[in-house]
């Protein structure tokens, strides 16, 4: 049963139309369940929900390179899907997974995520990059950061005999993904490839000012106690500054402050190098299904993507 603060909270999202179950390609059932969990972030309940409708290995039509060594950590490991069929060179879309900057990894045995994202990638004109990266509190910042510098001069060096297009990468990370992705793109001096190596940057729910509000321990973890420092560490003065394109998404039913982050961020970049961000909020979605649902037949932010590799904006 639905308690009566989460009933009176669903009739509401109900009643401004956006979250309707009957809009949009969610199924209706699928749509209140996630409404019932509400705005949280809840990976086991929410793979639960997705995982029946994803591929299981073996996949077809793609190759698989498993764990790759980009760099010395043990953490330093990527994974490489490619087309069977062969083309021209192909886009790369690297992804960076979430994990509140303490967990997380790139794939999970018998888990479908998140190579869902590869294989939608791969279906789609694109040689998929699926990494994972240093943790905190061992590697604070900007240990993050560095590894994303450390993956796209891999992929500039090493794609090319994969099938992939080092001059069109486009970095991909969701939460605390995002923040690594924000976090390379908005401090220039971590690049390793010149002019950061990247045809555009997607950052799905993620963090830009660290001082809008106050941290909790996972980001205290990784970006410290001192928040006199706190600004510095921040990517919103550098995404506003810097030409790289970017696209930046949030959930309709992510936690408030992921939602304040998005709109903060959405009219900064107004102000930029490169004029407004590409920016939608992803209707129905929570936290976790905005990525779980992916290579389904729910196509709302796969879309947006596609639009923006093939526009810029």
């Amino acid at each position: 049963m639905v308690g009566l603060k989460n009933w009176l909270a669903i009739t509401a999202i109900l009643l401004t139309g956006t979250a309707s179950a009957q809009q949009g390609p969610m199924p209706e059932d699928l749509a209140w369940k996630l409404l019932e969990l509400g705005r949280v972030i809840d990976p086991p309940k929410t793979a639960a929900l997705y995982a029946p409708m994803q591929e299981k290995e073996p996949y077809a039509g793609v190759k698989v390179e498993r764990d790759v060594k980009y760099g010395p950590a043990e953490r330093h490991l990527l994974d490489v899907f490619v087309p069977d069929t062969s083309a021209a060179a192909r886009p790369v879309l690297i992804f960076v997974h979430g994990g509140a900057f303490v967990g997380g990894n790139k794939r999970n045995p018998g888990s479908p995520f998140y190579d869902n994202i590869m294989l939608w990638a791969a279906k789609n004109g694109f040689v998929g990059v699926n990494t994972t990266y240093r943790l905190a509190p061992a590697s604070p910042w900007p240990a993050g950061a560095e590894d994303l510098a450390s993956v796209v001069k891999w992929v500039s060096e090493k794609i090319a005999e994969r099938g992939g297009d080092p001059a069109r990468i486009y970095l991909m990370g969701q939460s605390a993904g995002a923040v690594h992705v924000a976090g390379y793109v908005s401090h220039p001096e971590l690049h390793k490839v010149k002019g950061g190596g990247l045809a555009g940057a997607i950052m799905v729910s993620g963090i830009y000012d660290l001082t809008g509000s106050p941290l909790g321990d996972p980001e205290i973890a990784y970006f410290g106690s001192d928040p006199s420092r706190h600004a510095e560490r921040s990517s919103l003065k550098g995404l506003v500054e810097s030409k790289t394109p970017l696209m930046i998404t949030a959930a309709e039913l992510d936690p408030p402050r992921f939602i304040e982050q998005y709109e903060m961020m959405k009219q900064a970049t107004c102000k930029g190098a490169n004029g407004c961000a590409k920016s939608f909020m992803l209707p129905q979605h929570s936290h976790m299904s905005e990525v779980y649902a992916i290579n389904t037949a729910d196509t709302r932010l796969t879309d947006q993507i596609l639009e923006f590799v093939k526009t810029g904006k």
